[in-house]
């Protein structure tokens, strides 16, 4: 793929969506950005994006009444609103809707109630974060081991679609072979027949956050507060490229230097998935 990438010249008059097309490639790996916003509306987004981490119970009401307090601006919440759909975030605390499946995609049961996490390759999770850049912004998809929480496999995307999130899925089962149940929230990314039908292929056991059900995906949303506030946050990301590497860099380093605190003694992430591979050979 990579030697495909090199080939797309974005200064050529055939446009940059027609030469992934020929080239075979998703045109999100080659980071097009296709709609323009403000800078005023990306600022605002990237501010959203920081209220929300340190406070995502947050609706667009309280956001608003944020903005008014501390930075004494005064934006419209209907504004916030369209800005927080575009991000693809929301207030976590239970409601009547969560993130909403796509029209037709069948839902699956929630199965982690209860359920002990005893070994590596017994439960990953996916989820989605916004990326902020200097211009623009990118959606991040990874996939993680409950067990260890390490990540896995991740990918780059312009666009909030299916595609970039099933790279992901087969590129973690390449790697690192098959886990028992395999839960999401009820975005209509992993919802979708796309996501669905390569997880049943493999036979892997599908799981879905129910309604409301916010904190199921906790080890997923500090992964990405530790991401923002450690890398991204500290970096103005020019192009999607820079983003990459940046976010690359950072993985390594989660995974195999820094230490999780939720283990005791304290182990990286890395350290506790190999072991946790062993003990399920043992078991």
């Amino acid at each position: 793929m990579s030697e495909r990438k090199a080939m797309i010249d974005k200064s050529h008059e055939v446009p940059v969506t027609a030469q992934c097309h020929l080239l075979e490639l998703n045109r999100s790996t080659v980071y097009y950005q296709g709609k323009e916003l403000s800078d005023e509306n990306l600022e605002l987004m990237r501010q959203i994006d920081q209220v929300h981490l340190k406070y995502p119970f947050y609706g667009s009401r309280r956001i608003r009444d944020w903005f008014e307090d501390h930075l004494g601006m005064k934006v419209n919440r209907k504004r916030i609103q369209r800005l927080m759909r575009l991000m693809g975030i929301e207030a976590l605390n239970p409601k009547k809707k969560t993130s909403q499946p796509g029209k037709g995609h069948k839902i699956y049961p929630y199965l982690l109630q209860g359920l002990e996490i005893t070994h590596a390759n017994h439960v990953w999770a996916a989820d989605i974060t916004y990326i902020p850049m200097a211009k623009g912004f990118l959606y991040l998809v990874a996939i993680i081991d409950l067990y260890s929480r390490k990540a896995l496999a991740w990918h780059l995307s312009n666009t909030m679609d299916s595609q970039f999130c099933v790279e992901a899925l087969e590129e973690a089962l390449r790697l690192y072979g098959m886990p028992e149940i395999f839960n999401t929230d009820q975005g209509a990314q992993f919802t979708s027949e796309e996501f669905t039908s390569v997880l049943k292929q493999h036979n892997i056991t599908i799981s879905m956050d129910g309604k409301g059900r916010w904190i199921d995906n906790v080890f997923v949303e500090r992964l990405w507060r530790n991401l923002k506030y450690e890398e991204v946050y500290l970096k103005a990301y020019q192009n999607g490229s820079e983003a990459k590497a940046g976010i690359k860099d950072w993985f390594q380093l989660y995974n195999t230097e820094r230490r999780h605190q939720a283990f005791k003694p304290t182990k990286t992430p890395d350290t506790v998935y190999f072991h946790g591979l062993t003990l399920k050979k043992a078991a």
